[in-house]
C-alpha cells in the first residue's frame, strides 16, 4: 500500500491539525505519517498532502485527548511536541494512536514496548527537564519605563525546546501584580504578562531583532552588588568548572546576570 506523509507545520497547531487530518482519511494508521516540513529528497512509492493548521481543528483534537486520556497524558503529548527534534510530530501521532485506536487509553505512557510511546516519554521529559531548569536559572531584569511610572520585568533566554509555554504559568502565578515578559530569542517568541491579567505568547517577526535593553538605575546597582556577591562568596581554591557545568550548564550560564560580564 502506499505510504501517505502528511507535512505539517512545526508547531503543536500543526501537528494536532495532522492528527485530525490523519483520522479523517479513514486508511488506518499503519501507512499514514506525519512529517515536519519537507526533506531534501522524496521517497518512491510515497505521496504528500500539505496541511495548515486549523485552529477548529487543534481544538478538537485536544479537547478528545483531554477527555479520552486525562490532563497527565494531554500534558506529555504537549511537551513532547515542543521538543526540538524533527521525528515528534510522528512520535505524538503514533501514540495518539496507540492510545484511541489500539485500545491502551489512560495508560499509553507505560506501554514503553511501543518505540513511538517510548520516544514520545524521552521527548515530553526532555522538554520538562529543561523548563526546570529554565525555571530556575531564569534572571530578570528591571527595564526603563519612560512614559509610565510602572517598570517592566524582562528576561531572555535560548533553550533548545520550546519550554516559554511551560515556564509562564509558573512566574504567572508568582509574579501574578508585575508586568514581566520572557524572550525566546532562538524562537523569537515572547510570553507577556500584564499585570493582575491572563499571559499571552507573541511571535515576533522574522526580521526582529532586540535592542539593547535601557535598565533603570536601580536595577544596574543591584547587578553589580549581585556579581559582587557572587565572586566573594566563593572560594577560589575549591572552584570546580567541571561540577559547575554539571549542575548548570554553559548554555544557561550565558542568559544569568552573574555569569555576564559587564
Amino acid at each position: 500500500m502506499e505510504e501517505k506523509y502528511l507535512i505539517c507545520e512545526d508547531s503543536l497547531e500543526g501537528i494536532f491539525t495532522g492528527i485530525y487530518e490523519a483520522y479523517a482519511l479513514r486508511e488506518g494508521h499503519t501507512h499514514v505519517h506525519i512529517q515536519l516540513g519537507e526533506e531534501e529528497n522524496l521517497r518512491l512509492f510515497a505521496s504528500y498532502m500539505y496541511i495548515s493548521p486549523d485552529p477548529v481543528k487543534t481544538d478538537k483534537v485536544a479537547e478528545t485527548l483531554r477527555k479520552r486520556l486525562g490532563e497527565h497524558v494531554y500534558h506529555s503529548l504537549c511537551r513532547a511536541a515542543a521538543s526540538c527534534y524533527s521525528d515528534k510530530g510522528e512520535a505524538v501521532y503514533k501514540t495518539v494512536v496507540d492510545a484511541l485506536t489500539a485500545g491502551s487509553g489512560r495508560r499509553v505512557m507505560e506501554n514503553l514496548k511501543n518505540p513511538y510511546v517510548a520516544r514520545c516519554f524521552e521527548l515530553a521529559r526532555f522538554t520538562a527537564n529543561e523548563a526546570h531548569f529554565e525555571i530556575e536559572f531564569i534572571r530578570f531584569q528591571e527595564l526603563r519605563a519612560e512614559a509610565s511610572e510602572k517598570s517592566v520585568l524582562f528576561s531572555r533566554i535560548g533553550p533548545k525546546n520550546n519550554v516559554v509555554p511551560f515556564v509562564m504559568p509558573h512566574f504567572a502565578d508568582r509574579l501574578s501584580i508585575e508586568n514581566f515578559m520572557v524572550y525566546d530569542e532562538n524562537r523569537k517568541l515572547f510570553g507577556v504578562h500584564p499585570a493582575s491579567e491572563e499571559w499571552y505568547l507573541v511571535s515576533a517577526k522574522e526580521t526582529f531583532v532586540l535592542q539593547s535593553l535601557c535598565l533603570s538605575e536601580r536595577e544596574e546597582a543591584y547587578q553589580e552588588l549581585f556579581r559582587a556577591f557572587h565572586r566573594t562568596i566563593g572560594i577560589k581554591n575549591r572552584e570546580n568548572k567541571n561540577l559547575q557545568r554539571q549542575m548548570c550548564a554553559y548554555r544557561y550560564q550565558d542568559y544569568m546576570v552573574e555569569f555576564m560580564k559587564k
